[in-house]
């Protein structure tokens, strides 16, 4: 940490957000509060949203002792050579069509010789190449003049020529490709477009033409281009990937976490690839034409049969799609997971509705590979922690009995923070849709989650200045929340509370459902998946309202045990020798289909 960030600190007494000392000079809007700041016993901890510098101090520290920041390094400045081989970069770009002197104030590419190890029947040696130079000097890409090997000195973790973006005026278009000879092709052509590359190329490992959750790690570069690539930053992104399998699943994952809106993509004919085949099959003018024509990815509006060929084709080659397991099996018999859709889960206060999707979030983490981001807003975070720790562990984090190691303890935190984003409102300002949103996208774009809870609905306030009634700001909230899910390929599970029930004539409380949810019928129209979650003595019963997908499951209910010390729901086991078949309390199966 800064001396600047430590005498700030200093001065604090509230937990509160704060205009950042670090970086609030280096913004247009200087006076945004992006610094959290939570005062506790003994200590002070930060976190700043825009910057991302975080750490953690005891009083004692503050006042007397160095500081000890808890932040990801920063990266280190490398070797690049300073007699490069200027002759060998510019003739090998003009072999690739690319006037190096045009494009050499937006990208530093360099020249050496440099060793390589045997790839299939290329022999190890060392022989000329060139180098992409990324950041300051943080990392560069090398590969041979003759072949497509790649080495790479340091850690290339930044679009490349971003900084070049960053330090001049906002772009109005930005072109994202899926390599650094592509971008300089680019550049070469149209010098009225900003342009930038990834640094790892597209994903190796793709399921249903979409990335896979194990490969999130690798898209933090987008986190550090927030500036331009969200909010007020470039009007349109254009997304222009190779086109094969992998290029199309990197577009769709960049586009789910900038969000759908403003991205567009690019047509190739048949017989073009990437960028630089098309300057060097076609020529600077098709390449133009290409990018100038860009067209909206789908998002709103009206569509051709021919829009979704490919996803039909899929459909025809591997047969109805299936939503992510929920880790449990008489629940999978009811529904299953799948990104892009609103779930509406309500139940009786105490009937275990957050406990319930917070077992489904731990599942689909440990199965899956999902993230999570959650605003549990009558749940401190750190008692959230403890309860999400349980049934990582599967032991007590608090009963003295059956209670979890330190070791466990450690264990499952690391689990979760790998797993899991806290949305919280430290400010004091009510929290509504938009703040809500923003938050969620920016988890998105920075750790790449794949589902998001609610929890509860009654927190979400209402603009004061609008003249809706609740119906119409319910209506309005839930097709939000179903558009950003869609838009981004998230599930999103939003908890409400029921309008006090009826009891029934034995004197039980009668199960709510999705009419009964208080405020708005749009709680049931709009929802993809409907659930409740219902306490029936020593049982917690799920029942399945709502499924609008038929491949996902169907209305139904099923039986689940809780197991108070751990925190988890296991399949209920059944005695038989007390089962009254025909009885409703006791089906045979346990399992209830349909209602």
């Amino acid at each position: 940490m800064s001396t600047v960030m430590k005498d700030f600190l200093s001065t604090v007494h509230d937990s509160a957000r704060y205009i950042c000392p670090l970086c609030s000079d280096s913004r247009k809007k200087k006076n945004e509060r992006t610094l959290s700041v939570t005062v506790e016993g003994d200590g002070v901890k930060y976190t700043c949203w825009h910057c991302t510098e975080a750490g953690g101090y005891t009083h004692k520290q503050l006042r007397n002792e160095p500081p000890r920041p808890r932040i990801s390094p920063a990266p280190r400045a490398i070797s690049v050579p300073k007699d490069s081989d200027a002759d060998n970069v510019e003739s090998y770009l003009a072999s690739r069509g690319i006037n190096y002197s045009l494009v050499k104030d937006k990208f530093k590419v360099v020249g050496a010789k440099k060793y390589f190890s045997p790839k299939g029947d290329i022999p190890a040696g060392e022989v000329d190449a060139i180098g992409f130079v990324y950041g300051h000097d943080e990392a560069v890409k090398w590969r041979p003049i003759g072949d497509k090997r790649f080495i790479q000195d340091g850690a290339a973790r930044t679009l490349w020529g971003i900084e070049q973006i960053k330090a001049g005026e906002m772009p109005d278009i930005l072109v994202i490709c899926e390599g650094e000879i592509d971008a300089l092709s680019i550049a070469t052509v149209m010098n009225d477009v900003a342009v930038t590359s990834v640094p790892n190329g597209a994903p190796s490992k793709i399921s249903d033409k979409k990335v896979s959750p194990s490969e999130d790690k690798k898209f933090s570069y987008l986190w550090d281009a927030k500036d331009i690539l969200k909010g007020k930053g470039v009007k349109k992104i254009i997304l222009m990937t190779d086109k094969d399998e992998a290029g199309e699943a990197l577009k769709e994952e960049l586009a789910r976490r900038v969000g759908r809106a403003k991205c567009y993509e690019v047509t190739f004919s048949d017989n073009e690839n990437d960028a630089n085949d098309v300057l060097m099959r076609s020529g600077p003018e098709r390449l133009r034409e290409i990018i100038e024509n860009a067209q909206p990815l789908p998002l709103d509006g009206v569509y051709q049969a021919i829009d979704y060929a490919d996803q039909v084709r899929h459909l025809y080659n591997n047969g109805m799609m299936k939503g992510e397991s929920t880790g449990i099996d008489s629940v999978d018999k009811l529904f299953t997971i799948a990104p892009g859709q609103l779930s509406v889960v309500t139940g009786l206060p105490g009937s275990g509705k957050s406990e319930f999707i917070d077992q489904l979030m731990i599942n689909l983490a440990r199965n899956s590979g999902w993230k999570f981001a959650v605003a549990s807003f009558e749940n401190p975070v750190d008692l959230h922690i403890a309860k999400l720790s349980e049934k990582v562990c599967g032991k007590s984090f608090f009963n003295k009995d059956d209670r979890m190691s330190r070791e466990g303890m450690e264990k499952s935190l690391r689990f979760v923070n790998d797993h899991f984003m806290f949305l919280e409102q430290k400010s004091g300002d009510a929290t509504t849709v938009d703040s809500i949103l923003d938050r969620i996208s920016q988890a998105c774009l920075r750790k790449g989650i794949r589902g998001c809870v609610i929890d509860p609905y009654n927190y979400i306030m209402q603009d004061s200045n609008a003249e809706e009634s609740e119906h119409q700001f319910i209506n309005h909230l839930l097709t939000r929340l179903v558009a950003f899910a869609r838009a981004h390929d998230i599930h999103i599970w939003f908890c409400a509370h029921p309008a006090k029930m009826p009891t029934n004539a034995d004197g039980s409380t009668g199960v709510p459902k999705g009419m009964n949810i208080s405020g708005s019928a749009s709680f049931f129209a709009k929802a993809d998946l409907g659930i409740t979650v219902h306490r029936a003595g020593d049982v917690t019963e799920i029942h399945a309202w709502k499924v609008r997908f038929k491949w996902q499951g169907g209305v139904g209910m099923t039986r689940l045990q809780y197991n108070l010390d751990s925190g988890q729901f296991d399949e209920r086991k059944v005695n038989l020798d007390k089962v009254h078949f025909g009885s409703r309390r006791e089906p045979k199966n346990d399992i209830e289909i349909p209602f």
